[in-house]
This record gives C-alpha cells, sequence and structure tokens, in this order.
C-alpha cells in the first residue's frame, strides 16, 4: 500500500481487492459457465484503467471499452500475452466506430459492436482473407445504438453473406433495468425469441449478452454466457437493496488547508448563498469542481467526514476549494484529512448518497473526478 504523503491535496484511494470481490459476486450472480465482461471504459470510470485490468485480467472473460483507443490501452495493459491468439481476454468495443477507426479495430484485434449493414459490409472489406469477429447489436428499446428488432432477420442474413465476419456474439442493452421491471422483463423476452429465430440461421454464438449491473442483479436467470459488469464492480449498486454484497472500490479525500473564526452574518463562497448564523469555525478544503467535488452539491445537505464526524458543505463549491463547518470538531487542524467519498469511523458515506445531492448518477460522480487527483492503489 501506498502511504498518501502529507503533502497530498487531494486523492482517491483505489482498493483493488474490491474489484476483484465485485467481480467473484458478479460472477456468482451469472452462474456456473457465464463469463464476465469488466466494463473499463472512462478510465475504468475513473479508477484508472491499466491498475483495473491488471487486477481483473486473470477472472474475466472480456474487458468492455468505448473506444480504440481505450482498447489500445488496455491492450498495453494487458501486454505481452494479450493478442486473440494467446487466450487472454477479448476487448469489446462497446460503442459504434467511426469510419477511420475501423481499421485500427481490425488490425488490434478487438471486437466492434455492428448496427447496420453499412458498418458489417466496412469491416468485411477489411478483413481481406482474415476473419474479423463482431458482435450484432440488437436495439431491443434502448434507441442508442443496434439493429432494429423489426428488421433484425432480414439484416442478419445479409450479414451473413458477406466475407470474412465471424459473428461471435449478440448483444442488447437495457435502458430501464434499475426503473422498470416489467419492461425490462418484455424486452428480455423479445430478445429471447430474436436469439432463437438468429440461431435457426446457422449463427452459434459464444457470447449473449444483455445484463448490465442492474440486470444482473435484478434477473439473473437470464444471464446467457457473458454479463456486462460495469458500476456494481466499482462497488456501486445501481439498486440500493444490493449495496451490502458490494464492497466500494474508492474513496476520495483532501485536506484541510485552512481554519478560521466567521462571525454570524457573514457569507460563505461565490454569490453569498450561505451566511453564517451564528460564529462559526469553517474549515478549507483543496478540493473543488475541477476534482471531482461536483457544484450541483452547492447548498444541497452535503457532507464530508472529518475525524469521523460528519461536517456540512457551506455555500459554493469553487473550482479549487469548498467550505465546511467545523464547529462541532474542535480537534480539527490545518493538514487533517477530510473524506468525500469513503468511511471514518462508524459514518460512511457512499457514492450514491454523494449523486443524490447533486441531482446526479454515480457513474457521473466517478467519471468526473480529475487527472490531478492522485490515485493511491491498495
Amino acid at each position: 500500500m501506498d502511504v498518501p504523503s502529507e503533502n497530498l491535496r487531494c486523492w482517491a484511494e483505489i482498493d483493488l481487492a474490491a474489484l476483484r470481490h465485485n467481480a467473484a459476486v458478479a460472477s456468482r450472480l451469472a452462474g456456473p459457465g457465464a463469463g464476465i465482461m469488466a466494463i473499463v471504459k472512462a478510465n475504468a470510470y475513473g479508477h484508472g484503467l491499466a491498475e483495473a485490468v491488471h487486477a481483473l485480467r486473470d477472472i474475466v472473460a472480456m474487458f468492455g471499452v468505448a473506444n480504440v483507443q481505450e482498447a489500445e490501452a488496455v491492450r498495453a495493459a494487458l501486454a505481452p500475452d494479450s493478442a486473440p491468439e494467446c487466450g487472454g481476454p477479448g476487448i469489446f468495443i462497446l460503442g459504434p466506430a467511426l469510419p477511420g477507426e475501423r481499421p485500427a479495430i481490425v488490425a488490434g484485434g478487438f471486437v466492434p459492436a455492428i448496427s447496420s449493414l453499412r458498418e458489417a459490409a466496412a469491416y468485411s472489406a477489411l478483413g481481406r482473407g482474415r476473419l474479423v469477429r463482431v458482435h450484432l447489436a440488437i436495439d431491443t428499446g434502448m434507441g442508442r445504438m443496434g439493429i432494429a428488432e423489426e428488421n433484425a432477420g432480414d439484416t442478419i442474413r445479409e450479414i451473413l453473406r458477406m466475407p470474412d465476419l465471424a459473428i461471435c456474439g449478440v448483444a442488447t442493452h437495457l435502458p430501464v433495468a434499475d426503473e422498470d421491471e416489467q419492461f425490462t422483463r418484455e424486452q428480455l423476452d423479445r430478445f429471447q425469441g430474436l436469439l432463437a429465430g438468429i440461431r435457426e440461421m446457422g449463427v452459434d454464438a459464444p457470447f449473449v449478452h444483455s445484463l448490465n449491473s442492474a440486470g444482473l442483479f435484478r434477473f439473473p436467470d437470464r444471464a446467457g454466457r457473458l454479463v456486462r459488469a460495469g458500476l456494481m464492480l466499482y462497488g456501486s449498486s445501481p439498486l440500493p437493496e444490493h449495496q451490502a454484497e458490494l464492497r466500494p472500490a474508492l474513496a476520495l479525500k483532501t485536506r484541510i488547508t485552512l481554519i478560521r473564526d466567521l462571525p454570524a452574518g457573514h457569507g460563505v463562497s461565490y454569490g453569498r448563498t450561505f451566511i453564517t448564523p451564528r460564529p462559526m469555525r469553517v474549515a478549507t478544503l483543496a478540493i473543488g469542481y475541477a476534482d471531482g467535488c461536483n457544484r450541483h452539491l452547492s447548498n444541497q445537505g452535503a457532507d464530508v467526514l472529518i475525524h469521523g464526524v460528519r461536517c456540512p458543505l457551506l455555500g459554493r463549491v469553487t473550482m479549487d476549494q469548498i467550505m465546511v463547518d467545523v464547529t462541532h470538531v474542535a480537534e480539527a487542524a490545518v493538514g487533517d484529512e477530510a473524506i468525500l467519498i469513503g468511511s471514518s469511523g462508524a459514518q460512511e458515506i457512499l457514492a450514491a448518497e454523494v449523486a443524490a445531492k447533486a441531482g446526479t448518477i454515480a457513474w457521473e460522480i466517478f467519471t468526473s473526478i480529475g487527472p490531478r487527483v492522485d490515485r493511491i492503489y491498495l
């Protein structure tokens, strides 16, 4: 474990054992024979792509990324035994590629998602006698990408006529697995019906995947051969009732840089949106919205932990600093640690709590942690 220097102003502690624990939870839910696709896009949700890949390389079947640049970063983290012929985890590109990215995808042996005949034809043309492994994406309700389910049969028949394509996966995406159980169940039923038709065409894809983190918690019986573990991998459950099964992988911390005694009637931060109602002891912390402390936390009842005590955030979040009330924490001193996400003593602040108070989602809280925040790996 790296010990945070007392000179670090703002840092995130990432527990790699927690990542492995959460991957094991996903594997248990998916059941025997199902592989895990670890979603490591957006710098592994702000946790550090290379480090997450190293931690998970031996226990997942695939890594999921957003684009070819991220795919190349995963390949570099896996080197030297990451080429498909070496039997290591596959690298799947979750979103559509730009035309100019496709040659690098084929050359790298990455696995693209196909949403249209035009995409399929482009990858077929790039094969030139070499099989290009692809997954067919089927749009069953997300509306973001994928072959329209009502046209799927005709489109897939056309794709099957194209040379140099190996359909090794069929996928769909669930837009409301955490919100609308009935719609999602019907969506999964339709997907199963489409799969039956695809198999009748002679496609026996080794990977069929539809479940994201919320889907895996709610519909583990629909896991199929592959599940996509994203948010849950980092220890945050999209369904609060399952949070206890996971171990949070990230703690976001900073330090007190200044403590001042302010009189009653004194404004705090831009806009003077908070006026001290009484004499208060106010600490300035070395973190702001440029580091990932969401500006929408301003005046929303957010807390930080100092010496295991919740200390309310005062006024507006600024780019580099926030202010908190430490009147009730007599031992608070300059240089002390303050925790925005994490635990101290009997208190814990989860990313989901921060997200709720900021009016956003845990995904954004994690991915907004900026590059000047040092990552410390445990």
